[in-house]
């Protein structure tokens, strides 16, 4: 999908979701605004698209707000110290990112993010 573009409520948590028209399009079934795909050909089509799936607990500690950072380092079973060696940086500096005491900077966050093998967006 191209151009995704999140819109987020005042808390910072994910509230729309804005795709291009075309694309919706393709979603949608026939072309039809008023004709959604059910569930089960969603799931389809994004099995089909490839890349990685998250159990639900993954993604409902994500919904909830938990550090994306936390989440996937703790999902792919790296500590803390594990991932900054991986990065290169301190532990205390990737506990501080992951809490919000600090904000990381653009190559940090780019340099975790192929560490966990997500996207920079997954994280951010």
């Amino acid at each position: 999908m191209s151009n995704l573009q999140i819109i987020h409520d005042d808390a910072g948590q994910p509230m729309f979701a804005v795709i291009p028209w075309r694309e919706y399009v393709r979603l949608s079934k026939d072309g039809a605004t008023e004709a959604a795909l059910r569930d089960e050909e969603i799931y389809d089509l994004a099995k089909d698209e490839g890349g990685e799936s998250f159990p639900i607990e993954v993604v409902d500690r994500l919904l909830s707000g938990a550090s994306p950072i936390k989440v996937y380092r703790e999902y792919r079973g790296m500590s803390q110290k594990a991932l900054a060696a991986a990065t290169d940086i301190s532990p205390v500096y990737l506990s501080q990112i992951e809490t919000g005491r600090r904000v990381g900077s653009a190559k940090t966050l780019a340099s975790i993010a192929q560490a966990l093998e997500v996207s920079l967006d997954d994280l951010v």
